[in-house]
């Protein structure tokens, strides 16, 4: 038996086990890689998992659908990487809030034309709402994050929804500047990508730090406790 039958045998068997949206998935991820979202076809899937051009339809009811489940894959091994970073960081909120960052850059940059389906209008979580809830998952940990330094006192106080959707988008634009090349060599020669991640992170998060109290509220402690115990 040829590498190329041996290869097909593995896949139909992958699909008689129940493999068969994964298989499709992974196809359609590979040719996302070489030909960008106009060459994915389920025809293109199911030849490239090794089935009928009939099979996608038993999971996809359409194209848009089949790259819905590539974004939606995609998502889900973005969160995968940002849970891995804040584990290395468990004790400090701050240090773990710049190497989820760090995460999200250096997934962008390993998978660009995975990130550009993520973010693009190809595919929208409204319209499909497991892509949608993968999103808001990868991005929740960013959220979990804050409320961690929050409590820790390293944050200031405020809805720790709005701050890290703040960090996301400083981290995702910066991301998407990647993935686009729109960063000058001349600047990725001098500070790498992933440091430009950890320095963007680093400026919004000491914007993020608690303010020490102003002078007039420090004078005005005193007097308030003074009356208080009168």
């Amino acid at each position: 038996m040829s590498r190329r039958a041996a290869a097909t045998a593995r896949r139909r068997t992958a699909y008689h086990h129940g493999d068969l949206r994964a298989a499709l998935v992974t196809a359609a991820t590979a040719l996302l890689d070489t030909e960008g979202p106009l060459g994915v076809t389920l025809r293109g899937a199911a030849r490239g998992a090794g089935v009928s051009q009939a099979a996608p339809y038993r999971h996809f009811s359409d194209k848009s659908a089949l790259l819905a489940a590539v974004a939606e894959d995609g998502f889900r091994r973005l969160r995968h990487a940002i849970a891995r970073a804040a584990r290395t960081h468990a004790r400090d909120p701050v240090a773990a809030l710049r190497a989820m960052a760090i995460a999200v850059v250096r997934f962008a940059a390993a998978h660009p034309s995975h990130y550009r389906l993520m973010s693009g209008p190809a595919v929208r979580g409204r319209d499909h709402p497991a892509l949608r809830d993968a999103a808001v998952g990868a991005w929740a940990l960013l959220a979990g994050a804050i409320e961690r330094g929050q409590r820790a006192g390293r944050i200031r106080p405020g809805d720790p929804v709005a701050l890290s959707f703040a960090l996301w988008c400083s981290i995702h634009g910066l991301a998407v500047l990647a993935v686009d090349e729109q960063i000058p060599a001349n600047v990725l020669k001098v500070v790498p990508l992933e440091q430009l991640a950890e320095h963007a992170t680093r400026c919004l998060l000491e914007g993020l730090a608690p303010r020490p109290p102003s002078r007039a509220a420090r004078r005005a402690r005193p007097a308030s406790r003074a009356t208080a115990r009168q």
